[in-house]
């Protein structure tokens, strides 16, 4: 992965240590995975994974605290609460079918059932990869860091700091 290492011990300039903060365990990662198939109520989840109610009123407590998911009262019963995926919480998708299809590659050795899908044409979807700005699938030895500074940036993408350069 190139010369330039990531500093290790500096989480502030690092995503994963903060994603971790939140994501970190397997009951996040549970409810998640169960707010991706449509529950959205205490009980189904309740029921749904067999997990105790204080560590899921914990942790739903925890995904609104950080905007995973929200928490908002049915209009018809106030008394009734939903807890649905943010649009933060939705863009732990990807991250969660990596893990899901590493487990099932390194994990268990069985592939899932059911099976994740195109809706248009049902064919599974392809391995979640890493790809370079113009498609292509990278492998570990293709990638390197890089000082922000050096990096060939698109102007819209670029941080504003090296914008304002």
């Amino acid at each position: 992965m190139g010369k330039l290492r990531e500093p290790l011990d500096e989480s502030n300039n690092c995503g994963l240590p903060a994603a971790l903060e939140v994501m970190g365990e397997r009951w996040s990662f549970m409810i998640l995975r169960a707010a991706f198939n449509g529950l959205h109520h205490f009980e189904e989840f309740l029921g749904a994974l067999g997990i105790a109610r204080n560590i899921l009123s914990n942790r739903l407590a925890r995904l609104v605290e950080h905007g995973i998911m929200k928490r908002q009262a049915l209009p018809d019963d106030r008394r009734k609460i939903e807890y649905r995926l943010t649009e933060k919480g939705l863009d732990l998708l990807p991250a969660m079918l990596a893990l899901r299809q590493w487990g099932e590659k390194y994990g268990a050795g069985v592939p899932s059932n059911p099976v994740l899908c195109d809706e248009r044409d049902g064919r599974p979807i392809q391995p979640i990869a890493i790809r370079a700005h113009d498609g292509r699938e990278l492998s570990p030895m293709e990638l390197e860091w890089r000082d922000q500074a050096e990096v060939n940036w698109p102007t819209e993408s670029a941080p504003a700091t090296i914008r304002a350069l």
